[in-house]
């Protein structure tokens, strides 16, 4: 019998034979779901007292024995080996059954199998931080609030009650994951990165880009009541080139704009100049727009969208992405912030956050391959306490509409999950994993901080209703989790520093090569596996930003937005080829960045329109200058030189000058002979 804190009696551990000891590491077909393989896994079955006097014993020996949780004093050391793992989880020399069944898990197939490999990433994020609303419209929020009121009255069990945990000896059931996984395209083997991008970014936002960045360089020059000689209409050809540069210039990163275009060999690029001019590409940038600016609504007017700069592009890529790619079975739910500079509304304060000052977006990504399925834009704070208190419960039921009853399994950081989003998620069809804050309505009692004391690591305490587990452990410090998707009691061990670096040095001080790390129970380990989606797809999409610093905030988004396709692209090219590389790449390996200047040179192309229209410009100015907009005007306070004079070698000086040539000339002739 092993002993827990204070010698009382926990758990039992039952004695097998040599054979099953020698067999105690688990094969990967009979770990836990969703763990890998390298994970060395055990369960602790929990023993009720045998009578009511050992329960009152127990009682006097310990204040804390609660009734209704389980702990274990799984303080591993890193001088054992294989052989005493049975040590690692009860602290004492004793034996251990090695679980090779259902390890606490009901299925419904047994001959259910899947096997999936996940590296670590632990994402826990700060509660305290200050969290935005998310833009709804007025329909979807109405629902949303009346789902949100109308929980608890579904709900037929109210997590506040007393009776409502108890002891972690069910059995929990798992319906298996059946649902189609995968990219969803009919694209053959021929197909090229310009292919798959067009699957998320299709050609119509192109031609709407075109049409809206027309339509608002006519709008400026109204209001302003001028027109602006350098700008002529662009197409559609010229707005994909400009897209190609922008994605370029993520790879090739300079300080300025300009210098992509500068006459140094060192420093210019020769693509650049060819394919348009730095004049061209200011221009495009200034007028660049996705929306009707004339037909916004002010702010309290009715039809007010927060969002509507950039309404037409979040219609459209909602649909692709989520058609692109169906989910697979683990999914991450999390943060995710984009960097601006300036001073924007929009931008939130984190500063739990190595990004403190950013644009804030929630994210629904697959934990395996990194792919973002759906966002969720934060634009503003709630509006009153409500809002604020179901911002979680929102955010997490409209990133998986769409998902009820597919049984997929979701993980989340401590902002989302609570005991009624559990329970909502279990009675939808989806399991749910992830840590939570002592405090939250539902959470147990008995596991709350100042009931249960000071713990040693790796100790865990456990409470069960049904296929919600509650834990409180302590790893570097107390975890507190909740999980639908996990078996009580079944405690891993992952392989430890030690056994890495022996690994890779190839011996090992103590001579001993199967070095452990600190026992988790089962809900922290599946949370360290898959909590990872979001993390993966910021790596990517981070490595070659796309865009330049700019005073629009919406702007960052559309950025983002095109950067977040280009990653998605990449994702569905390479499980779709499975890592062969597209026709005509001699390369070894097809990367991230091979896939980025591929689809550039595709979106540029061989176009080159620009610099002979502006030439062409050019000279039907100098025909009719006055025409054009070239006039003679005063250019500044301080006199400059004529530029007119210094051609001849004069030297004359005036306040006058042509705003459209950017140039100096005097009042008498100069202009006109300038202009020739």
């Amino acid at each position: 019998m092993a002993t827990g804190r204070k010698g009382r009696e926990l758990f039992t551990i039952l004695e097998t034979s040599a054979d099953t000891e020698s067999s105690s590491v688990c094969v990967s077909q009979d770990s836990p779901l969703n763990l890998s393989a390298d994970v060395k896994w055990f369960e602790i079955p929990y023993k009720k007292p045998d009578s009511e006097e050992d329960e009152a014993c127990e009682a006097e020996e310990d204040g804390e024995g609660e009734n209704g949780f389980r702990a274990a004093n799984v303080a591993a050391t890193a001088e054992h080996g294989a052989a005493d793992a049975a040590s690692l989880i009860s602290g004492v020399p004793c034996n251990i059954i090695v679980v090779t069944g259902s390890n606490g898990l009901k299925h419904d197939e047994e001959d259910y199998v899947e096997d999936c490999f996940y590296s670590t990433s632990t994402n826990c994020s700060d509660n305290t931080s200050n969290d935005s609303d998310i833009d709804f419209s007025d329909l979807e929020e109405e629902q949303e609030r009346r789902s949100l009121f109308s929980l608890e009255e579904d709900l037929d069990e109210d997590c506040t009650a007393a009776d409502f945990w108890g002891e972690p000896d069910q059995v929990i059931s798992i319906e298996p994951f059946t649902a189609p996984c995968g990219p969803q395209h009919s694209l053959g083997d021929d197909a090229d990165t310009r292919d798959y991008f067009r699957i998320l970014f299709p050609d119509s936002l192109f031609e709407h880009m075109v049409e809206q960045t027309n339509s608002y360089a006519l709008y400026r020059q109204r209001r302003s009541g001028k027109t602006d000689p350098h700008w002529h209409p662009t197409d559609v050809r010229e707005m994909q080139a400009y897209v190609g540069l922008n994605i370029l210039m993520g790879i090739n990163q300079l300080p300025d704009t300009g210098m992509y275009w500068a006459s140094d060999i060192f420093i210019g690029n020769a693509g650049f100049k060819k394919t348009m001019t730095a004049r061209r590409f200011e221009k495009l940038t200034q007028y660049l727009q996705l929306c009707e600016r004339e037909s916004e609504p002010e702010r309290g007017e009715r039809g007010y969208d927060g969002l509507f700069k950039i309404r037409p592009l979040l219609d459209v890529l909602e649909n692709t992405m989520w058609d692109a790619y169906m989910p697979n079975r683990c999914l991450t739910v999390d943060k995710c912030a984009i960097v601006v500079k300036g001073r924007f509304s929009p931008a939130q304060y984190m500063p739990s956050k190595p990004l403190k000052k950013g644009l804030t977006l929630w994210m629904l990504c697959d934990s395996r391959s990194g792919y973002c399925h759906r966002t969720k834009i934060s634009v503003g704070k709630p509006r009153d306490e409500e809002a604020a208190a179901c911002l979680g419960h929102r955010v997490v039921t409209s990133l998986v509409r769409g998902l009820e009853g597919q049984y997929h399994h979701l993980f989340m950081d401590s902002y989302f999950t609570s005991v009624p989003l559990l329970q909502r998620l279990l009675q939808d069809g989806l399991y749910a994993c992830g840590p939570t804050h002592p405090g939250r309505k539902g959470y147990p009692e008995v596991l709350r901080p100042r009931n249960v004391g000071k713990l040693s690591q790796g100790e865990f305490y456990q409470c069960q209703r049904g296929n919600l587990v509650a834990t409180v452990t302590r790893d570097v410090k107390v975890v507190s989790c909740l999980s639908t998707n996990s078996a009580p009691g079944i405690v891993g061990i992952s392989p430890g520093k030690q056994q890495s670096d022996a690994e890779g040095e190839g011996e090992s001080d103590s001579g001993d090569s199967s070095g452990f790390g600190m026992p988790r129970p089962l809900p922290l380990l599946l949370y360290q596996e898959n909590m990872r989606g979001v993390d993966l797809c910021d790596q990517l999409r981070e490595c070659y930003l796309v865009g330049r610093p700019c005073k629009k905030w919406w702007r960052y988004f559309l950025w983002f937005y095109i950067n977040l396709c280009i990653v998605n692209a990449y994702i569905i090219q390479r499980e779709s080829r499975g890592g062969t590389p597209p026709t005509g790449f001699n390369g070894k390996q097809f990367t991230q960045r091979h896939f980025r200047v591929r689809l550039a040179q595709q979106l540029i192309g061989d176009y080159q329109g620009a610099r002979g229209m502006e030439r062409a410009a050019r000279k039907r100015h100098a025909d009719s200058p006055i025409e054009y907009g070239h006039r003679l005007e005063r250019m500044s306070e301080r006199s400059r030189r004529c530029r007119n004079c210094t051609n001849k070698g004069l030297r004359h000086e005036s306040v006058f000058g042509c705003k459209i040539c950017n140039v100096h000339l005097c009042r008498g002739g100069c202009f006109s002979e300038f202009h020739k």
